[in-house]
């Protein structure tokens, strides 16, 4: 938001004098109007105060708007304009209703756009940052076509899906982190605070203690050394895995990593398929060409190299090539989406039968990732139970010699 000084004329003509905070000089000059129907000069204001006000009214963490809100918002929407209600209206009532500040920030600013004669998608298209493509295209779509409660309807239920399965890989890793990071904790606590002493006790006695516990010591003394180093090396690591993951040769090398593991591999297959399957058939459904429709959804993907295969299909689309036929040449998805793809296109019912098959590897994405926790839960209980095991030998094994010590 900026802050205009202004100067107008009343409807009397008395000249007035004033301030206003708008997103740029046309809204601006929107709001005096409302009081005032001549204005005379309009000049931003660039205080230090100011700035101040703009630095401190800026939103901390990801400007993105959170799934779920985004859902609830677009069944609001769905609903009101199915009963008829004006857009213009409808946007003005959910903004009053929405919760989630940052999302009613930002339709309390589009109702003014709205209601002043702009689209919604040049409304929305402002927010750019705080709202998905798949969001922004299908506005635009439903806009286009006259469906625009249709697209809304859509969007409600493919945001509340990936809402919904996002809140349950993340139930299900609750658990295996907590276990994690309680045994990172415990370990630091004993090789900083507890060998460091029993070795000292240890040593004062005399005497050669057994290979375990001089490892074990061997250990604490390195940490104890060398942690600030260590974590140094850590923090370059992560720094420069980001910074060469920017580059096109960091992002392939990084989706193939991902691809190829052993258990998420198939995870991240199944998840891309379900994020492609899910986001063409709301794409289609919302009135989307089928060339633009596969653009926008190689630019949602998460994996760069599934990303690289929906982007080479829209030119073979564009020659007049069935997406059934493009689709056999991407190298990662699985058999069953290509045909599924091509029994679709040839019943004329291609949004529907990606939606059937997107919730089905929506499910075998879940079903994959709580079955890899299932088997990772009893993997992290054997190997805190052999580290424990270490830890107790270490320690009693000295005890069990003290007597020939004294």
């Amino acid at each position: 938001m900026t802050t205009y000084s202004y100067k107008a004329l009343t409807a009397e003509g008395v000249e007035t004098k004033g301030v206003v905070q708008a997103q740029d000089e046309y809204t601006a000059v929107r709001q005096i109007k409302q009081k005032c129907p001549i204005v005379t000069s309009l000049t931003p204001v660039n205080s230090d105060l100011s700035k101040i006000q703009q630095l401190l009214s800026k939103d901390l963490g990801s400007p993105r708007i959170k799934t779920r809100a985004l859902a609830l918002m677009c069944s609001q929407f769905a609903i009101t304009l199915q009963s008829g209600m004006p857009i213009g209206r409808a946007i003005d009532m959910i903004s009053k209703q929405t919760e989630d500040k940052k999302l009613r920030k930002i339709l309390i600013e589009a109702t003014e756009d709205v209601l002043g004669g702009s689209s919604l998608t040049a409304a929305f298209e402002k927010y750019e940052e705080a709202f998905p493509l798949t969001f922004l295209e299908t506005v635009r779509a439903g806009e286009v076509s006259g469906t625009l409660e249709n697209s809304f309807d859509k969007m409600h239920r493919y945001y509340e899906r990936s809402a919904k399965n996002s809140e349950k890989i993340r139930s299900a890793l609750t658990y295996p982190i907590f276990v994690v990071c309680v045994a990172f904790i415990v370990l630091v606590i004993i090789m900083v605070k507890v060998i460091p002493t029993m070795s000292e006790v240890f040593s004062s006695l005399g005497g050669e203690l057994p290979l375990l516990t001089r490892m074990m010591i061997g250990m604490a003394d390195f940490l104890q050394d060398w942690w600030i180093a260590l974590v140094i090396l850590v923090i370059g690591f992560v720094i420069f895995w980001k910074v060469y993951t920017r580059t096109e040769k960091g992002r392939v090398t990084e989706a193939k990593l991902m691809l190829g593991m052993p258990v998420l591999g198939r995870i991240n297959v199944m998840n891309g398929s379900s994020q492609f399957a899910n986001t063409m058939s709301t794409m289609l459904a919302s009135g989307l060409t089928l060339n633009n429709a596969v653009s926008v959804t190689s630019k949602v993907l998460d994996n760069y190299l599934l990303q690289m295969d929906v982007k080479k299909m829209i030119g073979r689309i564009e020659e007049g090539k069935q997406i059934g036929e493009c689709i056999k040449e991407c190298s990662y998805f699985p058999d069953s989406l290509k045909d599924m793809c091509s029994v679709g296109e040839e019943t004329g019912e291609l949004d529907k039968t990606l939606e059937t098959i997107g919730d089905y590897f929506a499910g075998e994405t879940e079903r994959l990732i709580h079955q890899a926790i299932t088997m990772l839960e009893p993997t992290l209980l054997v190997v805190m139970a052999i580290f424990a095991g270490f830890l107790v030998v270490s320690v009693y094994l000295p005890m069990f010699t003290m007597y020939d010590l004294f």
